[in-house]
């Protein structure tokens, strides 16, 4: 398996077909899924220090957690642009695009 984005869309699909969850993975839901995610991952940082959110990583339980909470908002992600038919891909290198032209090199004011 290559581990592709695709790979993972088409592993995520699988998944929620054996499961007959595509009834409930709306648009709507998948939203207020991937925002509860968020929300159990920034609940891993709220109290750390700049420091200590830099080196997370090194710490093996946080580590654990922080990749856990991850893997969840990538799913849900990928599952809801596989719903409403966008190419993550194509979408975050457009939104790159529009930020090289929004703030230029140098100049950290955005442009109107």
């Amino acid at each position: 398996m290559s581990n592709s984005l695709e790979d993972l869309r088409d592993a995520l699909r699988r998944f929620a077909a054996a499961r007959d969850w595509d009834t409930y993975h709306t648009p709507k839901n998948l939203v207020m899924a991937l925002s509860g995610e968020v929300g159990e991952l920034t609940d891993l940082f709220q109290w750390l220090t700049p420091e200590e959110a830099a080196n997370a990583m090194a710490d093996p339980e946080l580590a654990w957690n922080v990749r856990d909470e991850l893997a969840d908002v990538v799913h849900y992600l990928v599952r809801l642009a596989d719903k409403l038919d966008v190419d993550l891909v194509e979408a975050a290198f457009a939104k790159i695009d529009r930020n090289e032209r929004r703030f230029p090199t140098g100049d950290l004011r955005p442009v109107e």
